[in-house]
């Protein structure tokens, strides 16, 4: 999956998780993720904490840190 379509998995909207980037489609935090992942979690703890996001939706958090360092 490209860079660019794994970053429009991200949205920014100021009326949603009060403009903190989030998962499309979904109130999950991009910073939320990031930081499960900093702890040690894996992809798939993550996909059983959070059922309804992807795999891809985790890479996309990802790459928007990446983006945003």
């Amino acid at each position: 999956m490209s860079r660019q379509l794994l970053l429009s998995r991200i949205v920014i909207d100021p009326t949603i998780c009060f403009g903190k980037p989030c998962i499309k489609g979904h109130r999950v935090w991009v910073s939320l993720v990031l930081d499960l992942l900093a702890s040690g979690s894996s992809t798939q703890d993550i996909l059983e904490q959070y059922p309804g996001i992807e795999e891809a939706d985790v890479l996309a958090c990802i790459a928007y840190g990446a983006e945003m360092s």
